[in-house]
């Protein structure tokens, strides 16, 4: 069986492309078979035969097992992100079924940057003013990359709710 590896980055507020970018290469027939920091592990498969989606997910084996249930077959997960793939032939695999979903999971997404980042700029606070270990500007450059990434965030939550509006 053909395998393949490839080491990629993609910022939080950018699952959108990445899942885009795990189908594209389901499309040209490597699909998802597991995933680390970066890394990507690729089986050959036949073009278009799945359909690979991600989410930000606490581990929940009940939820892993409902999503099996469904026919989606767990690929494998990376620190709070859970990867998903179902065969094409087996219908239609979306994670979430409408907007209020895809705002909720934002929301998710964006709780958990705004505990991290509160935290790095209350500890790089904390370490600026020690006068022995004086690396307090790496936790405020930390908090202020995932400021800017809950912005990012925000910004596609406020798109969904103008969509949202449109469609009511």
């Amino acid at each position: 069986m053909e395998r393949n590896t490839i080491r990629k980055w993609f910022w939080v507020w950018e699952f959108d492309k990445e899942e885009a970018w795990l189908n594209g290469m389901a499309q040209n027939g490597w699909v998802l078979e597991s995933v680390g920091f970066c890394t990507y592990h690729f089986v050959k498969c036949e073009p278009g035969e799945y359909n690979v989606r991600l989410e930000m997910h606490g581990y929940d084996e009940s939820y892993i097992q409902f999503m099996q249930d469904t026919g989606a077959e767990f690929v494998g997960r990376m620190v709070a992100w859970i990867y998903f793939r179902k065969k094409t032939t087996e219908g239609p695999f979306d994670l979430f079924s409408d907007i209020d979903s895809r705002i909720d999971h934002l929301n998710k997404i964006g709780r958990v940057l705004g505990i991290i980042g509160t935290a790095n700029l209350l500890i790089g606070i904390m370490n600026s003013f020690n006068p022995v270990v004086n690396i307090g500007w790496i936790n405020l450059l930390c908090a202020t990359l995932l400021m800017y990434c809950l912005g990012r965030i925000h910004g596609k939550k406020e798109a969904l709710e103008k969509e949202r509006l449109l469609h009511e």
